[in-house]
């Protein structure tokens, strides 16, 4: 999916991403806002993943809400 398309509806997409990443709190949904770089950085963060396996997560997320 375009992450462009994610950014700009990010509170409809933001209930996918906190089921699917369940350590992500409130305010960590606010400060990512869409950003992907900053989903990756928190996701690190809460998770203790390496760079590339986060990207990959993301990836796969990512085509999954291209199908919804």
């Amino acid at each position: 999916m375009n992450w462009d398309r994610i950014e700009g509806n990010w509170k409809q997409f933001s209930g996918s991403v906190k089921t699917q990443w369940g350590k992500l709190t409130d305010d960590d949904m606010a400060q990512i806002n869409g950003n992907r770089e900053k989903l990756e950085g928190k996701l690190q963060e809460r998770y203790g993943l390496a760079k590339d396996q986060v990207k990959e997560q993301v990836d796969t997320w990512s085509r999954g809400v291209d199908r919804m």
